[in-house]
């Protein structure tokens, strides 16, 4: 909003001129979301607690340890998140740009399915929600929508196409299979985000090392000069969602101040379904879908645990871990919370600069 009202004047104007630069909106954002973030914090984690009357729900199969350290602690600080990045967006970002609104629909429409369930959960008192069914039902809506518009607004010659990580300007043309395609990466993306979320600032801090990485790729992706000397493939316009993945560190930040072990208040799905199908749909858009694979390589970790678990108990009835997602595997072998948060960040760092390398190496 700023940017549609101020830059227009950066000629009358001189310090209305730094509008027009996405380092300064973007910083901007991280500030603005940081700060939302704080001044709202505690007093909607009184909210939350005064509804919820016990908090969220706790797995009688979990870590044993957790009914006692996490009883009574209030879900959908995811909350916090949406209102933090949803405000600094529309406040820094080009808001003539339909990438922006794109991902702003993914985020909002994957928070509110996240809502409901997290909503379920704490009036019911029970760890089910939503249905599962419904869940993806309302998943592959709102993605199905989104890569409809996606392709309606990029450019015709890479509007059905993926690129690949490694290969110069090499864009596979996925025709009639690129709608599915993007169901997967999206669909996938905020449901691996929703399984890593188990522990006091385990999923929050991937998070944001996946939006400082997808900051940068969408300013380079966005820019001619800098995607002509990395010969990556430039997208017109996606420049502008460097903006959104700003904010959501800010908003990262100040939710982690009030996740830190022990946690006051927990993402639950509101959170973790929207800022995963973020991730997930502005991969979609700078033609980066692959390497959000290796830069969230700890999210997939985290899904195919799930999905290994649940397959060798069908065909064997023996389980691969002691227990899924791999994070509570780690928990019941004895490790320390903190141990498995702070080892599994360092392996999202690892798996961060592995995927920024592929903007080089090629």
């Amino acid at each position: 909003m700023l940017y549609n009202l101020l830059a227009p004047y950066a000629n009358d104007f001189q310090l209305f001129n730094l509008f027009r630069y996405l380092t300064f909106r973007s910083g901007g954002a991280v500030l603005t979301a940081l700060i939302i973030s704080f001044v709202i914090g505690p007093a909607m984690i009184r909210w939350l607690k005064s509804k919820q009357h016990g908090g969220q729900p706790i797995r009688l199969d979990g870590p044993e340890s957790h009914l006692l350290t996490k009883k009574g602690t209030p879900t959908m600080g995811g909350l916090m998140m949406l209102l933090s990045v949803g405000i600094s967006t529309l406040l820094w970002a080009d808001l003539s740009n339909h990438y922006v609104w794109i991902v702003l629909l993914v985020t909002f429409g994957y928070g509110l399915i996240g809502f409901g369930d997290d909503y379920l959960k704490v009036s019911k008192k029970n760890t089910k929600g939503l249905p599962g069914k419904l869940k993806l039902a309302g998943q592959i809506i709102i993605a199905l929508i989104a890569a409809l518009w996606v392709q309606q607004v990029a450019p015709e010659n890479i509007n059905h196409h993926m690129s690949v990580p490694f290969f110069k300007n090499l864009l596979v043309d996925l025709a009639w299979f690129y709608i599915p395609f993007v169901l997967v990466v999206m669909v996938g993306a905020s449901n691996a985000v929703n399984l890593t979320d188990g522990l006091d600032g385990l999923a929050i801090v991937p998070i944001m090392i996946c939006a400082g990485c997808f900051a940068l790729i969408c300013y380079l992706v966005g820019n001619a000069v800098f995607a002509d000397y990395l010969q990556i493939l430039m997208v017109p316009g996606t420049g502008e969602l460097a903006v959104f993945c700003a904010a959501m560190i800010g908003a990262g930040l100040g939710f982690l101040w009030f996740n830190a072990p022990p946690a006051m208040v927990f993402m639950g799905d509101t959170g973790s379904l929207a800022f995963g199908g973020s991730l997930g749909i502005i991969s979609v858009i700078v033609k980066h879908e692959l390497v959000l694979a290796i830069i969230g390589g700890l999210f997939v970790m985290e899904a195919v645990s799930v999905m290994v678990q649940v397959a060798s108990f069908k065909l064997t009835g023996k389980r691969v871990f002691r227990m899924a997602p791999i994070h509570h595997h780690f928990e019941k072998k004895g490790w320390p919370e903190s141990t498995v948060v702070i080892r599994f960040w360092i392996i999202a760092v690892i798996l961060a600069l592995i995927g920024l390398s592929t903007l080089k190496l090629r």
